[in-house]
């Protein structure tokens, strides 16, 4: 698949999920106070703002080089020294892009720098599909790095990076959104992935709730590591959500989001 190729099918996966899920929001919302009229021109602006400097940068990497790259590493790095067949690698690089970016989550909340940037994504009031892309733009950078980086070391086959990476961006839109799911869907789903009621928890404004649920797509590694939080203290309908330090602030606000990890306190 050539490099235009799988750009036109993330953008199309991408966009058909998004308005999926917003059409659920509507007819099976789970919340109906979700302000979507002030909240997602900044959610949508940052996303948007985000593809367009990761499109410049990839200017100045032609895609022929990275392909290149590419190839090279897929035949070195971890998965090498396994000799199985390349189903089984590939899904071996799937899973092990899935628990770096369950112990990128971590850290970005553990560190303090890293924290600065994620929390303009837990500063959303609410919690509907256009949270998914509300990451600031240092963050998207600092979340690229690595995962090249593991792709390079572990000698994710190129195949696996590229399904990871539509999957993460379908399967986080499906975990933040609005949507009530049939309790016994939701039940038997969650023993597999990570399903909007189990990530709701991480966006809850107290602290032990909110450091717990960092998946993104399968549930088993919070539960490996000890994150697992099944309900939120309150009713996941009208629990709190955001950051209390910032809740009185302009959290719909393109430039305030961009600035608010140099903000003083910004780290707490």
């Amino acid at each position: 698949m050539t490099a235009t190729a799988a750009s036109l099918l993330r953008l199309v996966v991408f966009v058909g999920v998004f308005l999926l899920l917003a059409i659920c929001e509507l007819v099976w919302p789970l919340r109906r106070d979700q302000g979507r009229v002030g909240r997602w021109p900044a959610n949508i602006g940052l996303s948007l703002l985000n593809a367009a400097v990761l499109r410049i940068l990839a200017f100045f990497l032609p895609a022929a080089a990275l392909a290149t790259v590419a190839q090279i590493f897929s035949r070195g790095g971890l998965l090498s020294l396994i000799g199985t067949t390349d189903a089984l690698q590939q899904l071996a690089g799937f899973v092990i892009l899935d628990l770096a970016v369950y112990v990128q989550h971590r850290l970005f909340h553990l560190v303090p720098f890293f924290w600065r940037f994620h929390q303009v994504h837990h500063a959303d009031l609410t919690l509907d599909v256009s949270s998914a892309v509300r990451f600031h733009t240092v963050e998207i950078l600092l979340s690229q790095i690595w995962k090249i980086f593991v792709v390079v070391a572990a000698g994710v086959p190129p195949e696996a990076a590229f399904a990871f990476e539509v999957v993460l961006n379908a399967s986080s839109m499906f975990s933040h959104a609005n949507v009530a799911l049939p309790p016994v869907v939701e039940r038997i789903a969650r023993l597999f992935v990570v399903t909007p009621d189990m990530h709701r928890v991480h966006h809850s404004v107290l602290g032990c709730e909110m450091n717990s649920n960092f998946g993104f797509n399968f549930s088993v590694w919070d539960r490996l590591f000890g994150s697992y939080v099944a309900q939120p203290a309150q009713p996941a309908a009208v629990m709190e959500m955001g950051l209390p330090a910032y809740r009185g602030h302009s959290t719909s606000n393109v430039p305030w989001l961009l600035a608010m990890p140099f903000r003083e306190g910004s780290s707490s």
